[in-house]
């Protein structure tokens, strides 16, 4: 024990959230050892639904908003998050610190067989407009079932026979020990994964000198460009995570190569870009040049055809 104040580390419930949030715990005992951290759960209204699609909730961050809520209230001093769920509009009074090295940025298929060898028909779960896009492009023949919940309750579907595939993040299969039940994994050019996928980051209030020289210490700097750029091409689209949007951006070899694509929500119409830029170019700058070349070939029509049936 010690007398320094601790450090409240907010944190969804899940086995997932949890398991970010003591690796994040870990770190933070390391660079800054005289402070215990607490964790905190806090239930989002993500978690308390979970019988409807994520479009149909009416809000957006639908698993950030209470944690942001509890942040700014000074009910915690730092807040763990999956950064696919985070806006990309940062609240006034909060800041995006930290994002930890990345995990894998794969989609993968948890089912009995490879993805090629599923029926005609076979019944198929996600929760995502972007996977349930592409996996319309990629299998026509598949019946795509809407499918909410944590990582073991969607992987215990599969086992009880009420579907026949899940398609799920890599990282949180492999972050939980369940990397075996992956049947498949697509290639990220194959099924464009999530902005940000497989990256956990860290906010804090931007007047807390404290959690800001602390948690900045945290930040993973070749992760942060990358999802930097994967994030304002994102922002440029007027975007939240129930648009379309795939993405495979890496740094490396002195250069972003960068691919994305923007799919209508049935699959059928598809607007996709590939650049290359060098490593040195503003992350930011580079994303909003990849939004402005998917919108020069036509991903406004797309985008505008979806967002009146969001508020529908």
């Amino acid at each position: 024990m010690n007398d320094a104040t601790p450090i409240r580390l907010g944190t969804r419930g899940s086995e997932l959230a949890l398991w970010q949030a003591e690796t994040v715990r870990d770190l933070l005992s390391r660079e800054a050892p005289m402070y215990e951290v607490e964790i905190v759960k806090v239930k989002t209204i993500g978690d308390r639904i979970q019988d409807v699609k994520i479009e149909q909730i009416g809000r957006t961050a639908v698993f950030t908003a209470e944690l942001d809520a509890a942040l700014l209230a000074g009910e915690v001093d730092l807040a763990v998050h999956s950064l696919k769920d985070v806006e990309t509009a940062e609240l006034p009074g909060m800041t995006l610190k930290a994002v930890l090295p990345r995990g894998p940025v794969e989609d993968v298929l948890v089912a009995p067989v490879p993805f090629a060898e599923l029926k005609t028909g076979a019944r198929v779960g996600t929760g995502s407009v972007r996977r349930v896009a592409q996996l319309q492009r990629l299998r026509p023949d598949l019946e795509i079932v809407p499918v909410r919940g944590n990582v073991p309750t969607r992987v215990a579907k599969v086992d009880r026979g009420e579907l026949d595939g899940l398609i799920m993040a890599r990282a949180g299969l492999v972050r939980l020990g369940l990397a075996h039940r992956i049947a498949h994994v697509f290639p990220p050019l194959e099924l464009k994964p999530a902005v940000g996928q497989g990256a956990v980051c860290v906010t804090v209030r931007s007047d807390d000198e404290r959690m800001n020289r602390i948690v900045g210490a945290l930040n993973h700097e070749p992760t942060w460009n990358v999802v930097s750029a994967e994030r304002a091409c994102l922002r440029r689209l007027g975007g939240g995570c129930n648009v379309p949007l795939g993405v495979s951006f890496t740094l490396k070899d002195g250069h972003y190569d960068l691919q994305a694509a923007v799919f209508s929500l049935d699959g059928m119409e598809m607007v996709d870009v590939a650049l290359t830029e060098p490593d040195d170019a503003d992350p930011a700058a580079v994303g909003n040049r990849v939004a402005e070349a998917l919108l020069a070939r036509g991903a406004g029509h797309i985008l505008a055809a979806i967002k009146p049936r969001e508020r529908d």
